[in-house]
């Protein structure tokens, strides 16, 4: 992979939430909780960015995403859900896993090349059906960084 995404084991977890409201809450507080951000920084953000059209990619993955001058480079949290979510993704497909990205303010190509390495990586079957049958948080951090390095080599 040819971007250097931040990403820390407790910033992966499995959840039963209802909406995307929720899910975009879910994350906020996930990136408060675990890389030190702002929660409702990260809600505006993210929020704005879901106004301008879903981040839904489709077969059952969004990825929210948004940008902050309170981190050094992209950032990842990772959330799957026990049961999907209609979170307006233009295949119609309900969705239940999300990347969270938060990219530096003014990081145009690097934010570009973050969601382009996790579309990327949604794309490959194999480790999309991995994440799913993953039975834990832990289980999904393995799956990513083992991907994540090997896209690396």
């Amino acid at each position: 992979m040819d971007v250097n995404i931040r990403m820390l084991p407790e910033a992966v977890a499995i959840d039963r939430l209802e909406n995307k409201q929720q899910v975009l809450e879910q994350i906020s507080k996930c990136f408060a909780e675990i890389y030190g951000l702002d929660s409702a920084d990260v809600l505006d953000g993210l929020e704005q960015r879901e106004s301008l059209g879903s981040t839904g990619f489709g077969r059952g993955i969004a990825i929210p995403h948004c940008r902050s001058a309170n981190v050094r480079r992209p950032t990842l949290a990772l959330l799957k859900l026990e049961q999907p979510v209609d979170f307006g993704a233009a295949d119609a497909v309900p969705v239940s896993l999300f990347f969270g990205l938060v990219s530096p303010e003014n990081a145009g190509a690097t934010h570009l090349h973050a969601l382009a390495a996790i579309s990327r990586f949604a794309r490959d079957e194999a480790m999309l059906q991995s994440l799913i049958d993953a039975p834990d948080g832990e289980a999904m951090f393995a799956v990513l960084t083992n991907q994540f390095l090997r896209d690396a080599a």
